[in-house]
């Protein structure tokens, strides 16, 4: 059963508004996505009848603690979770690594090194390069190829010795697309004796996540790119939560996640990506029934939540294909990421690009006139643009579709792209 797309689009209020006759095309999903009436609902459901700090013996805040426990144990099943004390929540993923990087520091000493990558966005390279330099760490870098526009793994067993304590690396490439193979590096790192943190922000929303096939220690993604509020979580290994030191006030919880979620936390996001995770439960219910024998040993809302991820990778090669097609069409642009359309399955359908002779600020500017809208410069993954030579020429441009994109829009994409002359 395909994804009815119709039917899905007409769940986000946001895709049905036009300005002065022009229907909004968003196209800058890897900066942020859309959220379905689902996520409204439960947030104004949440402020309206449960709006309550924590731990109280009264009516609401004891629906406040209820609402959120369901949000943990959602997160749980959404990356395949042991526990859903494994569940951390924080504002977005950048605050929730640099909390995590200072814990994890009490590990480290002087002489001690970690390896980051020149594919990551600077959430997942400036906490650790930060921490390395307070500690004394030596920084060790893994590269990509800038044809392949993939890792060197050759080069990262060269990088791996005993000093090596963290591997910082991304699950998925904002900037290029790549899907990385984590499984690998997980299993390269945990052979050295060495920890791995994977930012998978921008895999998550386009394919499903199982920490446990990939073997990695932790991994962060971002609620906002998936359909939700602005929210970060943060998946770890339970045994490792349990023994790292968190920076807290002292009447806090002394046990994971609580440990870890300092203050008073943001309720109305937490239920917020409650609400996003029933949308794609009900997805995965409704639409993804033909994938539901791939997942013998999840039931329930795993296992729509599994089957809804990968009806939209599904959904989202199509898209892809087209894109890159098209793209490679134009005279003059060049697509920085993989384009072969047997290898499309390696990555997501973040696709950046820049044009011969016009600036990539201009090309997303001519967009927004058309109410186009997609990104341009380096989305904060400062070491891609530099490793590819385009810090001085303005960065790329980049288009990221999601399941709720059309091939209509896409096809409005490319033919605007076409009269866009230097």
């Amino acid at each position: 059963m395909s994804l009815n797309i119709d039917l899905l689009r007409q769940q986000f209020p946001a895709l049905q508004i036009e300005d002065a006759g022009m229907p909004r095309i968003y196209l800058d999903n890897p900066g942020g996505t859309q959220i379905p009436q689902q996520v409204l609902q439960r947030m104004k459901d949440y402020l309206v009848n449960t709006n309550a700090n924590h731990g109280g013996y009264f009516r609401t805040s004891r629906g406040s603690d209820a609402v959120l426990e369901e949000a943990h144990q959602a997160m749980a099943d959404f990356l395949n979770a042991g526990s859903p004390q494994e569940i951390v929540f924080g504002p977005n993923m950048t605050t929730l690594t640099f909390a995590i990087s200072r814990s994890l520091a009490h590990w480290f000493k002087a002489g001690d090194e970690i390896i980051l990558t020149r594919m990551d966005h600077d959430g997942n390279v400036a906490p650790w390069y930060q921490m390395a330099q307070e500690r004394g760490l030596k920084v060790k870098w893994l590269d990509f190829h800038t044809d392949s526009y993939r890792y060197d793994y050759d080069q990262l067993e060269t990088l791996l010795s005993p000093a090596v304590k963290l591997i910082a690396v991304n699950y998925a490439s904002n900037a290029i697309g790549t899907i990385n193979d984590i499984k690998k590096i997980s299993q390269l790192a945990h052979k050295n004796h060495t920890l791995i943190y994977v930012d998978a922000v921008q895999y998550v929303p386009h394919a499903p996540t199982d920490v446990q096939e990939l073997g990695c220690d932790f991994l962060v993604c971002s609620a906002y790119k998936f359909f939700g509020p602005h929210q970060g979580v943060l998946w770890g290994r339970l045994d490792l939560l349990e023994k790292l030191p968190a920076y807290k006030v002292r009447p806090a919880d002394d046990f994971p996640p609580g440990k870890f979620e300092t203050g008073t936390q943001c309720h109305e996001g937490q239920a917020g990506t409650l609400g996003a995770l029933e949308y794609l439960s009900w997805m995965g219910q409704t639409m993804g029934r033909e994938y539901h024998e791939r997942f013998p040993d999840f039931s329930g809302r795993r296992l729509y939540l599994h089957a809804a991820m990968l009806a939209i990778r599904e959904y989202e090669k199509d898209l892809s294909t087209q894109l890159i097609r098209g793209l490679s069409a134009i005279k003059k642009i060049k697509i920085h990421g993989i384009t072969t359309e047997s290898e499309l399955g390696q990555r997501v359908p973040t696709v950046s690009f820049t044009k011969e002779n016009v600036q990539p600020a201009e090309i997303a500017r001519r967009l927004a006139e058309e109410n186009i809208f997609v990104w341009d410069g380096h989305y904060y993954a400062v070491e891609v643009i530099r490793h590819l030579g385009l810090e001085e020429k303005g960065g790329m441009l980049r288009v990221g579709a999601v399941h709720y994109n059309t091939r209509k829009e896409i096809n409005i994409l490319l033919n605007m792209l076409e009269l866009i002359k230097s």
